[in-house]
C-alpha cells in the first residue's frame, strides 16, 4: 500500500460519518478492519480524543494506558515532528480546510522509529467554528522509501542538497577570487562536500591554473599549470563544457592514464570534474575525488552540477568586483598627486589605503602646494560616495581647489570658491574638507574647514591632541544654502610638532562614536613610531587590519625650526570689515613673523602700529583692507609695514586735544616708526611705516 492507496475512498467515507461519536467510531472500526488502519474522534469543544483499538495499536499504546487526551499521546511523537504535525492541525482549523494529511515518526516502546500516516476531517458548526475533528491513522513503515523520497524526507539527498545549500550561503560573503579560493581550500571543505580530496583550476590565456588542492600535500607534480589540449580531465571539461562522472577506480585509470599514476594511491574510488561556467563561456574547473563510492545516482549529478554553478556564479562576480575595484582605483590614484614636493623647513608624509572591503573606490584626496615665502597649504577632503563618480569629483575639485590657493588667495576665499565650483559642477555630491596655509618661516598656520573631522597636533614629546577648529559647511551646501562664511582659526606650529589631517575613516570605528574614535586615534599617535613615514605606515596597517568599508586618507606635516626662505621676507593678510576674527588672527600672525625674522626686539611696536593701522582703514574707508609686511634688505635692514584700503581720502597728523579720541592714531605711528608715509594705489592708498630692525 503506498501513500495514496485509498486516500480518496476514505475522504469520500469519511464526509458521509453521521454526526455523533458513537456512529463515527462504529464505521471508523469497520473500515479499519479492512483497511489495517485505526481511527479516531477528536471533540475540539471538551478536547477529548476517542481512539479505536487499531488506534491505539497503531501507536503502541494500551487502551489502559489512554485517558482519553491528545496530550497523553505527545510523548510517543518525534518531538520534530509534534511540532511539525501541531503546526499543520492548527493551520487547517484556522484557514477553513476541511482536511489535512501528514507523515511522521512515533517511537515504539522498544525504542524502534515507525513511520505513520494520518488524515483527519474537519467539521464546522453553522459560524465555521471548527468544533470536530474525525481521522485514521495507520503504519506506514512498508511505505517508508517510497514516502521519504516522495515528501523530500530522505536524509542522503537532504544532506547532498545541503552541501549546495551550505556552499552557496558561504560564498555569498567572497567578494575577490581569493576568497572564493580560501573557501575551497579551508580543511572543512573537503568534509562540507564529502570528498577525500578537492581540485579547482582556473583558465588564463589558454592554460589551467590550479589555484586550490586539498588536503594539503594532494598537489600532482607538474600540474599546477597545465593546457587545454592535454589529457587531463580539468582540460576535457573545459574543452567539452560537460561534466565528467567517474564510476570506478578502472574508469579513471583507463579514461586518464597520465594522471591516475600520480593518484592511484589516495584510494580513489570515483570522481566528479565539473566545469566552471559563467556567461556561457569557461572560466574554470572543480574536481571532487572520492573513496568511500562508486558511481553517481541522478540526483546526485544534477546537484554536483548546481554545485558547479554557484561556485562559477561567486569566481565570475569576484572578478567583476576585482575588476571594477582596480578599474576604480587606477582612476583614484590618477587623480590624486604623483608625486608630493619637496618642502624645505618640514618634513611631509602622506598616505591613501583604499576599502578593501568596499565595492568601489571612495573620494578622499590630499595635497600639498607650494606657495610663496616659504608657506605651503595642506589639503584634506572626502567626497560623498563610493564609486568612480566620486573618484572623478574629487580630482576635479582637488585642481581647482589648488589653482585658487595658488593664485593666492586667502584660505577662507579658497573653501568658499572651491563650495561654488562644487554647486556649479551639476552633481549631488558634497565634499567635506580642512584647508591649513602653513608658514614655515614663522609656524602660523590659518585652518580652514568644511564639514570635516578636526585635525590633531602631535607634540615634541610624542603626546596627542585634538585641534578644535571653526567649521563651516561641506562644500557644495554652502553654495547652495548661501552660507560661503568659513571661520579662519590661526595657531602657532612649533619647531618640531606635527600637524595631522585625515579623513574620517581612519577614525570610524563600528558601534563607537566620533569622539570615541579620536580618542582611540590620539592614544594610537602617541604609541606610535616618531619618524613620519613609519607612523603613516602603522596608522594604515592599523585601521587595515581593523576593516573597515571607507577609504583614508593621510597628511602628516612636522615643521623644522631652523628654515628661513630666500631672499625677503614677506606676509600678507586681507582683513574684512565686521570680522573680528580676521582682525585677531592678522594680529596673531604679524606678531609671530616679527620673532620669526628675529625682529623680536620691536615686536610690540610693529604689532600696535600694524593694528592702528588696520583700525583706521576698517573705520574710515568701506570695505577691507590689506596688511602686508616685508623685509628690506639693507643697509640698514628694515621691517616695512603696508596696509592698503580702498579709500583715496588721504590721512593727516593732527594733534589731539585732552578729551579728544580721534587723531591718536597717526600720531602714534609716527613716534613709534622710524619712517611713514602714504602712496596712492589706482583707486585707493596705501599707508606704510618702517623699522629699522637688527638681522
Amino acid at each position: 500500500m503506498n501513500a495514496g492507496s485509498g486516500g480518496g475512498e476514505v475522504s469520500a467515507r469519511l464526509r458521509r460519518v453521521p454526526d455523533g461519536p458513537a456512529a463515527g467510531t462504529r464505521i471508523l472500526a469497520d473500515y479499519g478492519a479492512a483497511f489495517r488502519m485505526g481511527g479516531f474522534d477528536w471533540d475540539l469543544v471538551t478536547g477529548t480524543m476517542t481512539m479505536d483499538a487499531a488506534a491505539l495499536d497503531v501507536f503502541d499504546m494500551d487502551p489502559e494506558d489512554y485517558d482519553g487526551r491528545p496530550e497523553s499521546l505527545a510523548p510517543r511523537v518525534l518531538p520534530d515532528e509534534g511540532r511539525q504535525l501541531d503546526t499543520l492541525v492548527a493551520q487547517a482549523l484556522k484557514d477553513g480546510s476541511e482536511q489535512y494529511g501528514a507523515y511522521f515518526r512515533i517511537r515504539r516502546r522498544d525504542g524502534s522509529h515507525q513511520w505513520t500516516h494520518t488524515q483527519g476531517l474537519v467539521r464546522r458548526d453553522d459560524t465555521g467554528r471548527p468544533v470536530r475533528i474525525i481521522g485514521i491513522l495507520r503504519d506506514a513503515t512498508h511505505e517508508l522509501t517510497e514516502s521519504a523520497a516522495r515528501l523530500g524526507l530522505d536524509e542522503g539527498r537532504r544532506r547532498r542538497a545541503g552541501v549546495v545549500e551550505g556552499t552557496t550561503a558561504a560564498l555569498a560573503h567572497a567578494r575577490t577570487v581569493q576568497d572564493v579560493i580560501d573557501l575551497l581550500n579551508d580543511s572543512r571543505a573537503l568534509e562540507h562536500f564529502g570528498a577525500a580530496s578537492l581540485v579547482m583550476g582556473l583558465l588564463e590565456a589558454g592554460r589551467i591554473h590550479l589555484v586550490a588542492e586539498g588536503p594539503d600535500g594532494a598537489f600532482v607534480p607538474g600540474t599546477r599549470f597545465t593546457r587545454v589540449d592535454e589529457p587531463y580531465p580539468m582540460s576535457e571539461v573545459i574543452r567539452t563544457l560537460r561534466p565528467r562522472f567517474i564510476d570506478s577506480a578502472r574508469d579513471f585509470a583507463e579514461s586518464f592514464p597520465v594522471l591516475w599514476p600520480h593518484i592511484s594511491g589516495l584510494g580513489i574510488t570515483a570522481a566528479a570534474y565539473l566545469p566552471l561556467i559563467a556567461q556561457a563561456r569557461p572560466i574554470g574547473a572543480l574536481g571532487l575525488l572520492y573513496s568511500d563510492r562508486t558511481g553517481f545516482s541522478e540526483d546526485e549529478r544534477t546537484l554536483l552540477v548546481a554545485l558547479g554553478s554557484s561556485i562559477a556564479q561567486s569566481l565570475q562576480r569576484a572578478m567583476l568586483y576585482e575588476q571594477e575595484h582596480d578599474l576604480a582605483e587606477g582612476l583614484q590614484q590618477a587623480m590624486l598627486p604623483r608625486r608630493i614636493p619637496d618642502v624645505p623647513g618640514a618634513q611631509t608624509a602622506v598616505r591613501y589605503r583604499s576599502a578593501r572591503l568596499g565595492r568601489d573606490i571612495g573620494g578622499d584626496w590630499y595635497d600639498l602646494i607650494a606657495l610663496p615665502g616659504g608657506r605651503v597649504g595642506c589639503v584634506i577632503g572626502d567626497v560623498q560616495g563610493h564609486d568612480t563618480h566620486a573618484a572623478a569629483v574629487m580630482g576635479q575639485l582637488r585642481i581647482v581647489l589648488r589653482a585658487y590657493a595658488a593664485e593666492g588667495h586667502p584660505p577662507a576665499t579658497v573653501m568658499a570658491r572651491a563650495s561654488v565650483f562644487l554647486h556649479e559642477l551639476d552633481t549631488e555630491r558634497f565634499a567635506t574638507c580642512t584647508y591649513a596655509e602653513v608658514d614655515l618661516a614663522t609656524g602660523v598656520v590659518q585652518v580652514v574647514r568644511a564639514g570635516h573631522v578636526d585635525p590633531l597636533i602631535r607634540e615634541l614629546d610624542g603626546g596627542c591632541r585634538r585641534l578644535p577648529v571653526v567649521g563651516g559647511l561641506p562644500l557644495g551646501l554652502s553654495a547652495e544654502f548661501g552660507r560661503l562664511d568659513y571661520p579662519v582659526t590661526t595657531l602657532e606650529l612649533d619647531p618640531g610638532q606635527t600637524l595631522m589631517l585625515y579623513t574620517d575613516g581612519l577614525v570610524e570605528k563600528p558601534g563607537a562614536d566620533l569622539d570615541e574614535g579620536l580618542q582611540w586615534l590620539s592614544s594610537l599617535v602617541r604609541r606610535g613610531p616618531s619618524d613620519l613615514q613609519q607612523l603613516a605606515d602603522h596608522l594604515c596597517d592599523v585601521v587595515a587590519d581593523r576593516g573597515g568599508e571607507d577609504d583614508v586618507a593621510i597628511l602628516l606635516l612636522r615643521r623644522h625650526g631652523t628654515y628661513h626662505p630666500q631672499g625677503t621676507g614677506r606676509f600678507q593678510q586681507h582683513v574684512a570689515q565686521n570680522d573680528p576674527e580676521a582682525l585677531s588672527s592678522a594680529r596673531h600672525m604679524i606678531r609671530a613673523a616679527v620673532r620669526a625674522w628675529g625682529a623680536g626686539e620691536r615686536a610690540d611696536e610693529i604689532e600696535l602700529v600694524a593694528d592702528e593701522l588696520m583700525t583706521n582703514a576698517l573705520m574710515h574707508t568701506d570695505g577691507g583692507a590689506i596688511v602686508t609686511l616685508r623685509i628690506l634688505t639693507g643697509p640698514p635692514r628694515r621691517l616695512r609695514v603696508e596696509v592698503e584700503d580702498r579709500s583715496s581720502a588721504l590721512p593727516r597728523r593732527r594733534e589731539a586735544g585732552e578729551a579728544g579720541v580721534s587723531g591718536r592714531g597717526l600720531l602714534l605711528v609716527d613716534r613709534l616708526s622710524d619712517a611713514w608715509g602714504v602712496e596712492s594705489r589706482g583707486g585707493g592708498k596705501c599707508v606704510w611705516c618702517e623699522f629699522t630692525v637688527e638681522r
